[in-house]
């Protein structure tokens, strides 16, 4: 009895915590999400990418975190866009054209912007 109440409880909560996150979303700072880069979501999210990246810790580990992809270093911007448009020996070259590689970037850009970063000082 004790193990179905649990398991119960476990599913019912993880139940509502995934309608609340895929209704209503995750706070973004006050910022608001443009077209472009709700474009570039769907195609990250049509060519699978969160199967091997992870954004805000969500997604997984062959490819790296790319919360903060584009302001991690210099040239990340120029970096992210050579990668999609040729792919590496690990993740494939989608033959994106010009315009979705944008769209891709932009919505890692509002990812980068909407990123809160959570310190501890003493």
């Amino acid at each position: 009895m004790k193990k179905g109440f649990v398991f119960l409880f476990l599913f019912s909560s993880f139940l509502v915590y995934s309608i609340l996150v895929y209704t209503k979303g995750t706070k973004a700072n006050g910022k608001t999400m443009s077209a472009e880069a709700v474009r570039g979501k769907f195609l990250y999210q049509k060519h699978n990418c969160t199967a091997c990246h992870q954004i805000y810790g969500l997604g997984g580990y062959l490819g790296p975190d790319l919360t903060n992809a584009i302001s991690a270093k210099e040239n990340s911007e120029i970096v992210a866009k050579a990668l999609l448009k040729t792919g590496t020996q690990r993740m494939p070259d989608f033959h994106l054209n010009e315009n979705e590689i944008e769209e891709i970037i932009t919505y890692l850009k509002y990812i980068d912007e909407t990123t809160v970063i959570n310190t501890i000082t003493e």
